[in-house]
């Protein structure tokens, strides 16, 4: 049978004969006229080869092969239908894996907040994180593996952003470290010795591109791909960490880390949340944004309240 020239209504109109064993009865199913219903019929019997309804006394019957089509029409029927009704996302039964890429420090940030919402709403669902690597090595192959992305700027084909939280930079030091609250100070900052943070993708840390214009240049002493390495080194070192403040406010008391003002403002890092244009409707998608949508507001009213 060629398929092209199939009018699928003409299952819907088998379908509901097949239920009916009536004419009349299944022309009203449907919504058609009775002569419809009939001409349906008799294209149904010149498609298939059967005669499908057959006159019994005064009732209409299904023939052996009208029979033998019910069940599996109805469950063909049921399919064509599910392809245009989004399916639900149960999260308490689920047992779906979702893959989000971000750097270590939205990790340290998000992560238990995002876990324990999970783990009470959907406890058989799993997190997959991976490295965060920057646009220039985020390639098309990669990017289909990923539900979702955590990352400042906007450089993500294929991808939409919703802002998420907002955060600055600071200096970072141990407590006790002998340069201290003079740090504030451009003499202090530019004579101490520094770590920087260069996350995979990138040449060097985003606080040098944006000191470099200004004509200030630290005196890098150790370069790591993680801020969570940069600030465990600093804790018991004499470095300075110019990293976001909300991961410094985080960890200072296990680490005995202290915040200082920059010398100079670095203004307002905006972190955002990047999903992939495919899954713009995908229930569980949508599922797991909400929720990390909420952490971020929370994040902003703990923000204000403090």
């Amino acid at each position: 049978m060629n398929l092209n020239s199939l009018d699928l209504n003409l299952l819907v109109a088998l379908d509901a004969l097949l239920r009916e064993t009536s004419v009349s009865r299944a022309a009203m199913r449907i919504g058609l006229s009775q002569p419809a219903a009939s001409h349906a019929l008799q294209r149904l019997r010149d498609l298939i080869g059967d005669p499908l309804l057959v006159r019994t006394g005064a009732r209409m019957e299904l023939t052996p092969r009208a029979q033998a089509l019910r069940a599996p029409l109805a469950q063909a029927l049921d399919q064509v239908r599910s392809l245009f009704i989004a399916d639900e996302f149960d999260a308490a039964r689920s047992e779906r894996q979702f893959r989000l890429m971000m750097p270590d420090l939205a990790v340290e940030l998000l992560m238990p907040p995002l876990m324990e919402k999970i783990t009470k709403a959907a406890p058989n669902v799993r997190i997959d994180v991976v490295p965060w690597r920057g646009p220039a090595i985020f390639t098309a192959e990669f990017a289909r593996t990923i539900d979702l992305v955590i990352s400042i700027g906007n450089a993500f084909t294929g991808f939409h952003r919703q802002r998420l939280y907002t955060d600055s930079d600071a200096l970072a030091v141990r407590r006790g470290h002998p340069a201290g609250a003079r740090l504030k100070r451009i003499e202090a900052f530019l004579d101490a010795r520094h770590v920087a943070v260069v996350i995979r993708g990138q040449s060097e840390d985003l606080i040098d591109m944006w000191l470099r214009p200004k004509g200030i240049e630290r005196r890098i002493a150790l370069v790591v791909p993680g801020y969570l390495e940069a600030l465990h080194v600093t804790a018991r070192t004499d470095l300075v960490a110019f990293v976001p403040r909300r991961l410094i406010g985080a960890l200072a008391k296990q680490l005995s880390l202290s915040t200082v003002a920059p010398p100079l403002d670095p203004g307002i890092d905006e972190q955002f949340m990047f999903y992939p244009t495919r899954a713009q409707m995908d229930p569980g998608s949508i599922w797991l944004r909400n929720i990390m949508l909420g952490i971020g507001r929370e994040m902003e009213r703990a923000k204000k309240a403090a």
